[in-house]
């Protein structure tokens, strides 16, 4: 039996806030984290990703409280990132609810991170998250940035991917930063590299606009399809972008009713 293509909205949350903006500037509010994603949990979406990008000290309760109420009226996968630091960082976000827990800065300056939070609890928790760019220096011709993709690391993706990989992540949330708020489609390029070269469960994420980029995401070979703006502000719905998958031949999960 094929595996579902999961779709998830994405919710970027500043202070307490979903906001939404083109590759993470000129911010705009989109609502209420926890009434957004019992929305999207009543519309038929398979999980849910809320990343704290501001991800300061004092904004970090404001983020458990957050998960806390949402997990208590979403029954469907919570995966939480951004300003993930530690083991202790990943078991306070678990204890509060979030299912997954994803992680980008702190893997990439200390990559022993990720054996120690998978063999603290289980690799089936941690999502690496790829903010990605083309960056034609690198063997790829893609690299990883960080900072909301303003600053490269010097990394190339694929090799980072790789590595992450034999290091045991679950999963690979793969974002174009050039695509990101874009609604210009995904970068299926990208796509189609990196599932090249791993097996993990591979989230496409940036720069859906149309349902055929979501299917066109598929196609090259995501497992999963992820968006933020269209959702938050009502250009597509999760049941469009399903039924377009399903048009084209993919396993859904039905709608909720």
């Amino acid at each position: 039996m094929s595996v579902a293509v999961r779709v998830i909205p994405c919710l970027d949350v500043d202070a307490g806030r979903v906001v939404k903006g083109v590759n993470f500037r000129d911010l705009r509010d989109a609502g209420d984290p926890v009434e957004l994603a019992a929305q999207y949990y009543r519309e038929g979406a398979d999980e849910v990703t809320f990343l704290d990008i501001s991800a300061s000290v004092e904004a970090r309760a404001t983020t458990y409280d957050v998960v806390r109420r949402t997990a208590e009226t979403v029954f469907i996968p919570l995966t939480v990132g951004g300003g993930v630091r530690s083991v202790e960082d990943v078991d306070t976000l678990l204890r509060s609810g979030a299912d997954k827990v994803g992680v980008n800065t702190a893997a990439i300056a200390d990559p022993d991170v990720i054996d120690r939070i998978v063999e603290r609890f289980g690799n089936q928790v941690l999502v690496l998250s790829v903010d990605a760019r083309r960056e034609p220096d690198q063997p790829s011709g893609f690299g990883v940035t960080t900072h909301g993709g303003r600053r490269s690391a010097g990394l190339d993706a694929l090799a980072w991917v790789r590595e992450a990989a034999q290091r045991g992540v679950g999963e690979i949330l793969l974002n174009s930063m050039d695509a990101d708020g874009t609604e210009d489609g995904f970068d299926i390029e990208m796509i189609r590299a990196v599932r090249a070269i791993v097996d993990l469960p591979l989230i496409a994420s940036g720069g859906a606009g149309k349902v055929q980029d979501f299917v066109e995401a598929a196609c090259a070979g995501a497992d999963a399809v992820l968006a933020a703006s269209v959702f938050h502000f009502g250009q597509l719905s999760i049941a469009q972008v399903k039924d377009a998958l399903a048009e084209a031949g993919f396993v859904v999960r039905k709608e909720r009713v």
